[in-house]
């Protein structure tokens, strides 16, 4: 009769109970960081030809290519965030007087969106309620505003935690340049141990969709600020190109860029320039968001071989459940379960 204690089955029960045990406790040390390593490995995997030409243009120093790539990188998202920031402070600063002095003399509604139904009952409504009372209009501004400010701290508040993970996410960068190579050819080679050689097919399909989710982004990003930006400019907006900035940023994310160009089109239309704020939100709609669903299609439904609606409900999906991070990983999730599908299609029309 087999030993019980000396079982080769109780052995085997016993590994993998205390690898499973090892993973699952390294998980939980290293799930405050896993968005800033996300982050990270696709800032280097993006960038890596970048590096590989740096690295070998400084005589194959990896550690100083490395520190300089890494800087490089750090340097050309910070300058951009602090200068946007800087013309923010300025530009809200004049909405502000704007604003104040629009509700000092009264807002000058055209009589156009006052002919509109239920728009003009609703704003005939709100001018009548402001001049009837403005101490009640005051007294609304006044909770707003301590809303506001509540809002304010609590975002920086969010920015200083923030900033800890980008200072992970900075370092993280560095050794995944330093040592990426060791990194990718030890992950490989302990997941073809435990997949196989199909393993190779999912890390492609990672690999490109990556690319082809960052490359559609940027791209469609930067189509439908600098869209944005003419669109600004031609109506008479006084920082087309801070507003052009704006918007490309608000377009890496989903349907945001329509609240950006919509709502200046209304501001406009509201303080009495109708002709520029109609003009804007008929350019916005036929010209920046169009672009959008023309380019990123093609680059990321081409590059990848997944259907667009797959893409985005990767993209949203993503976005819903990881945050901003989402925006990759989710495609990457779907394109890993679109490669083991066609895997298994070929496999079974071979045994056919």
């Amino acid at each position: 009769m087999e030993d019980i204690a000396t079982a080769p089955w109780l052995r085997r029960l016993i590994v993998v109970v205390l690898l499973a045990g090892v993973v699952l406790l390294s998980f939980q040390v290293l799930q405050p960081f896993i968005v800033s390593l996300v982050w990270a490995g696709i800032l280097a995997y993006v960038t890596w030809p970048l590096y590989v030409r740096l690295e070998r243009a400084l005589g194959g120093r990896r550690t100083f290519a490395a520190l300089l790539m890494t800087s490089l990188l750090t340097a050309a998202v910070i300058i951009p965030t602090v200068w946007l920031i800087a013309v923010l402070r300025v530009e809200l600063i004049n909405a502000y007087r704007e604003v104040a002095a629009l509700l000092a003399r009264g807002p000058q509604i055209p009589e156009q969106l006052l002919r509109l139904p239920w728009i003009g009952e609703w704003l005939t409504e709100m001018t009548a309620r402001m001049a009837e009372d403005p101490r009640a209009l005051g007294e609304e501004l006044r909770q707003l505003i301590d809303r506001s400010f509540g809002e304010v701290a609590r975002i920086v508040g969010g920015v200083g935690r923030n900033a800890v993970k980008v200072v992970i996410t900075v370092i993280s960068l560095f050794f995944m340049y330093r040592d990426g190579r060791a990194i990718t050819s030890q992950v490989a080679r302990v997941l073809e141990q435990l997949l196989g050689a199909r393993v190779h097919n999912y890390l492609d399909a990672i690999g490109q969709t990556v690319k082809a989710v960052v490359h559609g982004l940027v791209l469609a990003a930067l189509a439908q600020g600098t869209l944005a930006g003419i669109g600004y400019w031609a109506v008479g907006l006084e920082a087309p190109v801070f507003l052009g900035a704006l918007t490309t940023l608000s377009a890496l994310i989903p349907f945001a860029v329509p609240f950006v160009w919509g709502s200046i089109g209304v501001w406009l239309i509201v303080t009495g320039k109708t002709g520029a704020g109609v003009a804007l939100l008929l350019w916005g709609a036929t010209a920046v968001s169009w672009i959008d669903n023309i380019i990123r299609p093609l680059v990321i439904s081409n590059a990848t071989r997944i259907p667009f609606l797959l893409v985005m409900f990767g993209v949203l999906g993503g976005l819903g459940a990881f945050g901003l991070v989402g925006l990759f990983v989710g495609p990457v999730i779907l394109a890993v379960l679109v490669a083991i599908w066609r895997e298994w299609l070929l496999e079974t029309r071979a045994r056919a």
